[in-house]
């Protein structure tokens, strides 16, 4: 074979992972959370690594950062690679110096992530961009009015606005990857557009890999070129984006895609989830760890630890998974998702859309205005978060409240709440008050009580007695799916879906007339947010509350609301029934908000 034929060398991937095992210790216990992940990251590409809430997609991305917990005394075997420095056991001063060249960032919480003591623009400045280039980049992050936020401190942004200037922190270095851990649960779905074209423009013109981490099926078919399914700390089902999400090969990448809600998803019926997981962590040791929640599972699957070569659907697609990919979508169609979120909760029936309203108004806000300041010295200035806005809501309806952030959404829910003063305006709620059930359930729950006594600390100004209040309290948790052996228990002994669901009974074990939800979902997987709204709708019927639901997802919104309202800086610009909203919207800023919605075909 002559010089010229000889086949092109294949570049080195930017990051390598092979046979990773990482085991964790928490209060003198060990656990496994990876178990002999290979994957690699090629020159320019753009890998999604997908999977529920502690599957291990963060575990391996601290991996790649070299940033796995000292505190949890981490014991790891297998390789980690980027470029030349490797990640698991290289000396510290290496992998520092990756970090600081190599590697970029971007994190689920950037309030953590964020140093509280500098101004944001310094911190850019410091991740490798002179000052007219922080600013130019906080612009393009989609943060507005740049020359102002470049001086401000983290906590003077919103939740969003942080994690747009964590993300310009990331790619400030042009770093050869950057990895992106949840970039987007923050995010409304403009701003959420803006960062994976930001992304993928990187890619395209820096030559950059990406890996980025999301239980959004969605996100990741926006722009990765491959995606990677991860369950109990295993890949499940590695392929090009097109293949892993038009054909799955794997029945638990096939039920998240089901649990996917999308803006034509039926409303008169319930969200379909997966099944509760009933394996202990020594029986995910050997088998198919998916094994109790499968529709296909037999007695092979217990024994047996199927791999990605035992199922390859195409070429570069793998599942492990002892069933081919037709027999996947065969019985995983046939079979319908059971809703089941504890061993002892029975999936109730499906239920109609919207409750008919009783007459009276639960909500009114009339001419509201809510003012707050910023800056220091000759540079404060008070801002209108919310400017005039006017609406009712009518006893027994579910109002969704959406928006970018900085809208101004979240704060008029707390105008509601009674937790910012109101300049101006009126706000009436009917009798029975409001509850607020928050976005990070686990940091709005008092740590040091458990769960009984949180609910417990509610009724105490009804002066119960004490069978009484435990009734109500098993009631209240029973209400959301939870036995009663939860109240035992404390929110670091939860699961991120538990802590949701007693932060809801911690709002209604006193029935509230309004239940206020901020983003309740944003942080949660598929089948846990389907799990989460499904709740919500039957604790509305059942109780006959009224409720106003925040949130910057759309097709969350119209599964929600009877009526959406869309809230562009601080005003009201449109305000309708949810399926005009969405299907006819009139405003230009609406229209942009459903155009930007990530949309997937999904295999039914």
């Amino acid at each position: 074979m002559s010089a010229a034929a000889a086949p092109a060398a294949v570049p080195a991937p930017t990051a390598s992972v092979r046979d990773l095992h990482v085991s964790l210790e928490r209060d003198g216990v060990r656990s496994e959370v990876l178990r002999g992940v290979d994957l690699d990251v090629a020159r320019g590409e753009i890998v999604g690594l997908v999977g529920e809430s502690g599957s291990g997609k963060s575990m391996l991305a601290l991996s790649v950062l070299g940033l796995l917990p000292e505190a949890a005394r981490p014991h790891v075997t297998g390789q980690v690679r980027v470029l030349e420095t490797d990640m698991a056991h290289g000396p510290e001063a290496a992998r520092r110096a990756a970090r600081r060249t190599a590697l970029g960032a971007v994190f689920q919480d950037p309030m953590t992530s964020l140093n509280p003591t500098m101004r944001i623009g310094r911190q850019i400045v410091e991740a490798g961009q002179d000052r007219d280039g922080a600013v130019q980049l906080l612009g393009a992050m989609g943060v507005p009015d740049p020359q102002l936020r470049f001086r401000v401190y983290p906590h003077e942004l919103s939740g969003g606005l942080r994690q747009r200037v964590m993300a310009a922190i990331a790619i400030a270095g042009r770093p050869a990857l950057v990895v992106a851990d949840e970039p987007t649960t923050a995010l409304d779905v403009t701003v959420q557009a803006q960062l994976l074209a930001l992304l993928r423009e990187l890619r395209d013109d820096l030559g950059c890999s990406v890996l980025l981490i999301t239980h959004d099926l969605g996100v990741a078919a926006q722009i990765a070129d491959r995606i990677a399914v991860m369950y109990a700390g295993r890949l499940a089902e590695v392929g090009p984006t097109a293949q892993v999400l038009g054909a799955p090969a794997h029945p638990y990448t096939a039920g998240l895609l089901r649990s996917r809600l999308s803006l034509t998803v039926d409303r008169s019926r319930r969200l379909p989830t997966l099944a509760v997981d009933t394996l202990t962590p020594a029986d995910r040791a050997h088998g198919c760890a998916y094994r109790a929640r499968c529709p296909l599972a037999v007695d092979r699957c217990a024994t047996a630890t199927p791999g990605l070569e035992d199922s390859r659907p195409a070429p570069g697609h793998g599942a492990a998974c002892w069933f081919g990919d037709e027999t996947v979508r065969t019985a995983t169609t046939a079979t319908t998702a059971t809703t089941a979120t504890t061993a002892t909760a029975a999936p109730a029936p499906d239920r109609p859309a919207t409750a008919a309203p009783a007459a009276g108004p639960a909500v009114v806000l009339d001419d509201v205005v809510v003012t707050y300041s910023t800056g220091h010295g000759r540079r404060r200035r008070t801002v209108e978060a919310v400017r005039g806005v006017s609406f009712e809501v009518a006893a027994g309806e579910a109002l969704a409240i959406v928006g970018e952030s900085g809208s101004g959404k979240s704060t008029v829910l707390r105008a509601v709440a009674g937790l910012v003063p109101v300049a101006s305006g009126r706000v009436t709620v009917a009798a029975g008050g409001a509850q607020m059930v928050f976005q990070d359930a686990g940091s709005s729950l008092t740590p040091w009580l458990t769960v009984g006594e949180t609910l417990r600390e509610r009724l105490a100004p009804l002066r119960l007695g004490r069978a009484e209040t435990t009734r109500r309290v098993e009631e209240a948790l029973a209400g959301t799916g939870l036995p009663a052996s939860v109240a035992r228990l404390r929110p670091v002994d939860l699961s991120g879906g538990q802590r949701q669901r007693v932060a809801l009974a911690r709002a209604t074990v006193v029935r509230p007339a309004v239940l206020l939800c901020d983003e309740p979902t944003s942080a949660l997987d598929a089948s846990l947010a389907a799990t989460t709204l499904n709740l919500i709708r039957e604790m509305r019927e059942e109780l006959a509350m009224t409720v106003l639901f925040v949130t910057h997802d759309l097709a969350v919104a119209r599964f929600v609301g009877d009526r959406i309202a869309v809230v562009e800086r601080g005003r009201v610009v449109e305000i309708d029934d949810a399926e005009s909203v969405i299907g006819a919207p009139r405003e230009p800023y609406t229209r942009a908000l459903v155009a930007s919605v990530p949309e997937i075909e999904v295999v039914r």
